[in-house]
């Protein structure tokens, strides 16, 4: 059952690295357009994302439960040592909900509609630069594990492990990551002159991810980076990589074509090859402190607790992935059945 859960864990990542995603690029889009491609915009997501944007985040609360009760040691380093950019991430998903609600459904239109706006856009940006933070100070190298923590200073302790350049690099690309696959995914809603918009984003967000990801792998390597040192040397990641980058050809041949299923298809397939690259190349030691690397298999739950968390997944799938199709399916959001 523990490949079940690691399944699970994996695909939970992957589906909001690329729904989530998408979900925060859109306000990311939204930010750093004009000021009459921001009301396109905001119509625009509104119709798409209305509907069904809280189920994207199902896929972050499957990840956390996993962690919480499958992997109880990593998850205590998460939430002792990088508890302020989560604590941030949370702020800023509630933030942008409400935000969101309030920027639609509030009865009285006045000046609160600019904070409402400013706040969604704001906290679309900032959220995924803290999630990618957060990765990145998984494996940063700066996190120094010892059993009694107020032996720390509290900068050593909670700054540190995040707080760092090549930390807040990964967050920046994952944030620029999440623009393409959203200005990829508008492509798909809108059509004529609106269309013309997004695909120039989504070129502009092609080469913002590209350049981002050039100098956090250059950085991290010239620093002396263990991840991105061992990312390097793995042939497979690179082999991996590689394929990635050249999809781009394949997806804006159907950008162009106008088809809306392989443009989409191709997109988040990029996203997954990079993810499985990063995951393979260091799997299972995701954290890297200073002095070591710590396998996401250490002090796993006991086997009765895997065994019963992987049999309530697998019947937990089988409910609701079918209805999240549906869902998806009926708003428009998955073109794969329509002419």
């Amino acid at each position: 059952m523990l490949y079940v859960v690691l399944f699970f864990l994996i695909f939970s990542l992957f589906l909001y690295v690329v729904l989530g995603g998408a979900d925060y690029g859109a306000g990311i889009v939204e930010l750093f357009s004009s000021e009459e491609n921001q009301k396109i915009t905001k119509k625009t997501v509104y119709r798409v994302m209305g509907p069904v944007w809280e189920a994207n985040h199902i896929w972050i609360i499957i990840l956390v439960v996993i962690l919480w009760i499958a992997f109880p040691a990593y998850y205590n380093i998460m939430v002792i040592y990088l508890h302020i950019p989560l604590t941030i991430v949370l702020l800023g998903v509630t933030l942008r909900g409400v935000a969101f609600v309030f920027r639609h459904y509030d009865a009285v239109i006045d000046n609160s509609q600019k904070l409402y706006d400013a706040m969604f856009k704001i906290s679309s940006l900032v959220t995924p630069i803290f999630l990618g933070i957060v990765f990145g100070g998984l494996i940063s190298g700066k996190i120094k594990i010892v059993e009694d923590v107020t032996t720390l200073t509290f900068y050593e302790a909670f700054i540190r492990p995040w707080f760092n350049i090549f930390s807040v690099l990964v967050g920046l690309f994952f944030a620029a990551l999440c623009a393409f696959l959203s200005s990829i995914f508008l492509i798909g809603e809108s059509e004529g002159k609106n269309e013309n918009i997004y695909i120039r984003k989504s070129a502009i967000a092609t080469i913002v991810v590209f350049i981002v990801g050039l100098v956090t792998f250059g950085y991290g390597f010239i620093s002396g980076n263990v991840f991105v040192q061992n990312f390097v040397k793995d042939p497979a990641a690179i082999v991996l990589v590689v394929l990635s980058a050249a999809l781009l050809l394949p997806l804006w041949k159907t950008i162009k074509k106008g088809n809306k299923v392989w443009s989409r298809f191709f997109a988040g397939l990029q996203v997954f090859l990079i993810l499985v690259a990063a995951l393979i190349s260091h799997f299972p030691n995701i954290i890297i402190t200073e002095t070591s690397s710590i396998s996401l298999l250490d002090n796993i739950a006991p086997d009765s607790v895997i065994k019963v968390l992987g049999i309530s997944l697998l019947i937990g799938g089988t409910v609701i992935l079918p209805g999240l199709f549906h869902l998806l399916k009926s708003f428009g959001m998955i073109k794969i059945l329509e002419r």
